[in-house]
C-alpha cells in the first residue's frame, strides 16, 4: 500500500508524521511524496489558530482533488476537536483521535499493534514536502498549564513524557540514517519527566542523548518560561547543544499575562533569560508574541512593546490573537479591532526584526558550525548552500562541493537581509 503524509502546524505534528511513516516501512509498505500516487493519505490537522484551521482543511481538499480514490484519514487537533466537520470533508473516511495516533497506522493497514522498532530502521527524510535535514523527535506530549487561548492544551491533555530508552533508540536510528541534528519537540518540554515517579527531567534526557548517541546537534524546541530544569542552561555549553532556547513570552505586561493564564510575571521572565544569557556565550532567545488579546489596551500596548524591546530577542514569531471556541478567551470582553491588532503586530515586527539584526550583526567576521540545510546548483558551476548556525543564524554561502546535510565551519562576512553570508573554511 502507498500511503502519503502531511501536517499543519507545530514541530510535534511533523515528528508525529515521521513516526507513522517509519512504522509504514517496517510493515513492509511504501510512503510516497505525492497525494497523486498515494491509495492512503493520512493528514496530521492543526487548530492553534483559526487560520491553521483553515489550513487543515485547505490541505484536506487539496488532496482529495488530486486524488479523488485516496482515503483520507485525519488526525490531530483540529480533526479532534471538529470531529463530525472533519468527517464530513471529501475523501475522509476516518477520524482517528489524538490519543489513538500511535495505534493508526496498525488500524489503518489492518496490522496488529506493533511498536516502532528503531534498531533495525535506518530513520530518512519522509518523502514529500515536508522532506528536511534534521530529525523532530517526540519526547513529550499533552500539557498542565491552562492558558485561556489554547485548544491544542483541550486536545492533547495532560502532559506525559515517552520513555528515554525509547527516544535514545529513535535517535540512534537518525544518526544511522546520516542525520546531524535532531529537535526534541513535545507540547510542554520542560515537563519532560515530571509525570514520571523517577524523579527524572529534561536535563536527564540530554545527558542521556549525549552519552548513548553520536548525535551531532541537539536542538529544543520551545519550551515554556516556567519549569525549566535548573541545569539546563550549563547543558548547552556543550558543543553538541545548539545555543537557541526559544521561550514565549506572549505579552510584555503583566496584567495581560493574568488575563492569558500564564503562571508567570515579565520580571521572571527577564531573569530567566539574563540566567541562560549570562551562562551561555552567544545564546540565541527567541520567542512567540502574540498582540490584540482580549482587553488589551494601549497602555497594556505600551508595557508590551517596550518590554519586548528591552529583551532583545534573536527572533520572534508575531500573531494575533485568534478566538477559538472553547477557550476562556473568547468569552472575555473588550476584543480588540482587528485594524488595531494588526498595526500592534506591525509594531512589535518592527521592534523584533530589529532586535534580530542586532544579534546577527554581533557575529560578523565570526567563524561558527553551520549545517547546511540545501544546496542548489547556481550558474557558475558551483553550489549556493543555506544553512544554520547551532545559535539560529542562516547563513549563505557557495562552494564547489555539494555539501548539503553536512556541518562547516564559516566565516560570517556580511549582512544580506535576515541572513548572512559567510566564507567556508577548509
Amino acid at each position: 500500500m502507498k500511503i502519503f503524509f502531511d501536517s499543519i502546524g507545530c514541530r510535534l505534528n511533523q515528528s508525529e508524521i515521521e513516526i507513522m511513516a517509519y512504522q509504514v516501512i517496517q510493515a513492509g509498505h511504501e510512503p510516497v511524496g505525492s497525494p497523486e500516487a498515494c491509495d492512503v493519505a493520512v493528514i496530521n490537522t492543526c487548530s492553534v489558530t483559526a487560520a491553521a484551521a483553515s489550513d487543515s482543511r485547505s490541505k484536506i481538499r487539496g488532496v482529495h482533488r488530486k486524488n479523488r480514490e485516496a482515503r483520507i484519514v485525519l488526525t490531530g487537533c483540529w480533526s479532534e476537536l471538529e470531529h463530525d466537520a472533519a468527517r464530513a470533508l471529501p475523501g475522509v473516511v476516518q477520524v482517528v483521535t489524538n490519543s489513538q495516533k500511535e495505534t493508526l497506522i496498525p488500524d489503518v493497514l489492518r496490522l496488529p499493534e506493533l511498536e516502532t522498532n528503531w534498531d533495525i530502521l535506518d530513520r530518512r527524510s519522509v518523502p514529500g514536502i515536508r522532506r528536511r535535514t534534521r530529525a523532530f523527535i517526540k519526547v513529550q506530549d499533552g500539557c498542565d498549564n491552562h492558558c485561556t487561548y489554547c485548544l491544542p492544551t483541550i486536545a492533547r491533555g495532560a502532559s506525559r513524557s515517552r520513555p528515554i530508552r525509547v527516544i535514545v533508540a529513535e535517535i540512534r536510528s537518525a544518526v544511522r540514517g546520516g542525520v546531524q541534528e535532531v529537535v526534541l519537540t513535545g507540547s510542554q518540554l520542560s515537563a519532560y519527566g515530571l509525570d514520571q515517579p523517577d524523579g527524572i527531567d529534561l536535563t536527564d534526557l540530554i545527558r542521556t542523548i549525549l552519552d548513548q548517541t553520536e548525535i551531532s546537534r541537539i536542538r529544543l524546541s520551545s519550551m515554556e518560561p516556567w519549569g525549566l530544569p535548573k541545569e539546563l542552561f550549563v547543558l548547552l555549553r556543550d558543543s553538541r547543544v545548539c545555543r537557541q532556547l526559544h521561550i514565549p513570552l506572549q505579552s510584555g505586561c503583566d496584567e495581560t499575562l493574568r488575563r492569558m493564564g500564564r503562571p508567570i510575571s515579565t520580571q521572571s521572565f527577564a531573569n530567566l533569560v539574563s540566567e541562560a544569557r549570562d551562562t551561555v556565550s552567544g545564546l540565541a532567545v527567541t520567542t512567540d508574541i502574540m498582540v490584540g488579546f482580549p482587553g488589551e489596551t494601549e497602555k497594556e500596548f505600551d508595557l508590551s512593546l517596550a518590554f519586548i524591546e528591552k529583551m532583545g530577542f534573536a527572533g520572534a514569531h508575531v500573531f494575533i490573537y485568534s478566538p477559538r471556541r472553547g477557550t476562556p478567551a473568547v468569552h472575555l470582553p473588550e476584543h480588540v479591532p482587528l485594524q488595531n491588532a494588526r498595526d500592534r503586530s506591525r509594531r512589535v515586527r518592527n521592534i523584533t526584526g530589529k532586535s534580530a539584526q542586532s544579534f546577527r550583526t554581533a557575529f560578523l567576521g565570526e567563524t561558527l558550525p553551520v549545517l547546511w540545510e540545501k544546496a542548489c546548483p547556481s550558474e557558475s558551476n558551483r553550489w549556493e548552500l543555506s544553512g544554520l548556525t547551532d545559535n539560529y543564524i542562516r547563513v549563505r554561502s557557495e562552494s564547489r562541493e555539494k555539501l548539503n546535510n553536512q556541518i562547516s565551519l564559516v566565516r560570517l562576512l556580511e549582512l544580506e537581509g535576515e541572513k548572512m553570508r559567510g566564507e567556508l573554511l577548509v
